[in-house]
């Protein structure tokens, strides 16, 4: 934004653009500076392109210089997703991809060294697309975030090797960035009002967490699986009815043609206190529901949404507890689960009835993506984080609860 700090005519307006423009291409003013404000002295040029002589003949013009804007380039090659995305930290998201590997399907599984052989055929691919759609150069890109775990090994070392090959040829600052960081993260990148403190119900195919945040890198564990998390049951429990993978969209499909009440699910551990889980116990009532019943397709159907109620219910009994010992008003959904509308709606409900405000993301940001990798290491690099280029790991297993502020 530009304030002129004197009065001057329209014509002296547009003849003063071209010494300003010519200021921000020739690199003479950095805009990768943080709101500190610049005091310039610009001359002012007649109809034919000469500079008016004498002091009479210059303008001062302040302005803002604008900090730690960058552009982000993101990967993620968690599992088995191939997602590549390029964040600009004033604009937004410029442009994203996603590659699902549909080679699983078969296995009713993922098989982490077929996921990641297709990461290494794919990515490449992506990484050109998406530059050439957000129309931005290999140069102009100011840093390039990578999930570094929690998750498959070998997927994971498709893309560290990848985002750190060119961090390094291109002399930029890399960042590893944990995946369910950047899933608790995303709604921040769509709601710019979202603000600390809130309640984080993380619900993905390897994870279900309840987390308080108080910031980046601020997390406190309120609850957690402790066996299958609540992806886990809906893909096992798809498995069982024959719904093929990935399992879990396909049930939630499928109940919503089933009759409600024809079959009760325990809701399991909420009798006791706290705001842990345990899924397992679901899938196993379900197999023997299902073997137990006359295995027709609206029996099927009936199993899928007294399986689904089952779950849903038990999240939203564990979020109230969260949210009333934490005294938090917001909570946050993430993770592939919170695309479920189910849950969503069984949400909305309680949160207009107590004066809870309800946020997730869109559909398209619940999967992985990189969309959260771009956006999650902006927020750190921008903080000035960033990782030695001879540090060249991935963490399968990483405790979010080990992050902390950046620094």
């Amino acid at each position: 934004m530009i304030t002129p700090s004197v009065g001057f005519s329209l014509s002296q307006w547009n003849s003063y653009i071209d010494g300003y423009s010519r200021i921000c291409t020739s690199g003479a003013a950095s805009f990768l500076g943080t709101g500190h404000r610049e005091r310039r002295i610009l001359p002012i040029r007649d109809g034919l392109g000469n500079q008016t002589r004498g002091q009479e003949g210059k303008i001062a013009i302040e302005f803002t210089l604008f900090e730690n804007i960058m552009i982000v380039l993101g990967i993620e090659t968690s599992c088995d997703e191939t997602g590549v995305a390029v964040y600009d930290s004033d604009r937004g998201l410029i442009s994203h991809e996603v590659y699902t590997q549909a080679v699983h399907a078969e296995y009713g599984g993922v098989v982490p060294e077929l996921a990641s052989r297709d990461h290494i055929r794919k990515l490449p691919v992506l990484v050109k697309d998406v530059l050439e759609k957000s129309r931005t150069g290999l140069r102009e890109i100011d840093g390039i975030a990578y999930t570094a775990g929690p998750g498959l090994a070998g997927a994971l070392l498709v893309g560290t090797s990848v985002a750190r090959s060119m961090a390094w040829a291109l002399g930029k600052p890399a960042i590893a960035v944990h995946h369910m960081e950047a899933h608790l993260l995303v709604p921040m990148m769509e709601d710019p009002n979202l603000e600390f403190p809130f309640v984080c119900l993380l619900v993905s195919g390897g994870h279900t967490q309840l987390v308080h945040v108080s910031g980046v890198g601020r997390y406190q564990l309120l609850g957690q699986s402790i066996d299958d998390a609540a992806g886990e049951a809906f893909d096992k429990t798809a498995k069982i009815l024959g719904l093929g993978y990935p399992g879990g969209p396909a049930l939630a499909r499928l109940a919503e043609q089933g009759t409600p009440n024809t079959y009760k699910f325990p809701r399991p551990m909420v009798d006791r206190p706290g705001c842990d889980f345990s899924f397992s116990g679901l899938k196993t009532f379900a197999l023997n529901t299902w073997n137990d019943s006359g295995q027709t397709e609206q029996n099927k159907a009936d199993i899928a949404l007294a399986f689904q109620d089952a779950v849903v219910d038990t999240l939203l009994i564990k979020c109230k507890r969260a949210l009333e010992s934490t005294g938090v008003k917001t909570l946050v959904l993430a993770g592939g689960v919170s695309a479920n509308q189910a849950l969503r709606e069984q949400l909305q409900v309680f949160g207009q009835e107590k004066g809870v405000r309800i946020a997730y993301p869109s559909p398209q940001y619940c999967t992985d993506n990189g969309a959260m990798i771009a956006y999650t290491g902006s927020l750190r690099l921008m903080a000035g984080e960033s990782h030695s280029q001879n540090t060249y790991t991935v963490k399968p297993r990483w405790p979010m609860i080990e992050l902390g502020p950046p620094a």
